[in-house]
């Protein structure tokens, strides 16, 4: 079954006039990988919501709307600390997480919003 990320990924290649395969090969996948992330069999790598971002050159509106597809059936999620002068701030988030009011969330996510 196709997900709703598979689907602008599938809506994004035909605005480019571009195959599964050209965009595998553009993210280093087969286009089995591709097909597979598309239909909900794989999870979607993290790494490819920025990568596919800046190759289709997305406005914040349509990288949102990408990014809110491709985490709406994550569970986890990985956060590399070796490539992040912020690691205090991620590991401090990653631990209050959990005890964010709702009112909290927001605040955070307007803030967010504005980067």
């Amino acid at each position: 079954m196709l997900t709703r990320f598979g689907k602008q990924l599938r809506k994004l290649r035909i605005e480019k006039d571009e195959r599964l395969k050209d965009m595998a090969g553009k993210l280093g996948v087969t286009t089995a990988y591709l097909s597979a992330v598309e239909n909900g069999k794989r999870t979607v790598p993290d790494a490819w919501i920025y990568d596919i971002m800046e190759m289709y050159d997305l406005s914040d509106d349509e990288a949102r709307e990408l990014q809110s597809a491709a985490y709406e059936n994550k569970s986890d999620l990985t956060i590399d600390l070796n490539d992040t002068e912020n690691v205090e701030v991620a590991l401090s988030f990653a631990r209050k997480f959990r005890g964010l009011t709702i009112k909290q969330a927001n605040e955070l996510q307007k803030m967010l919003d504005k980067m």
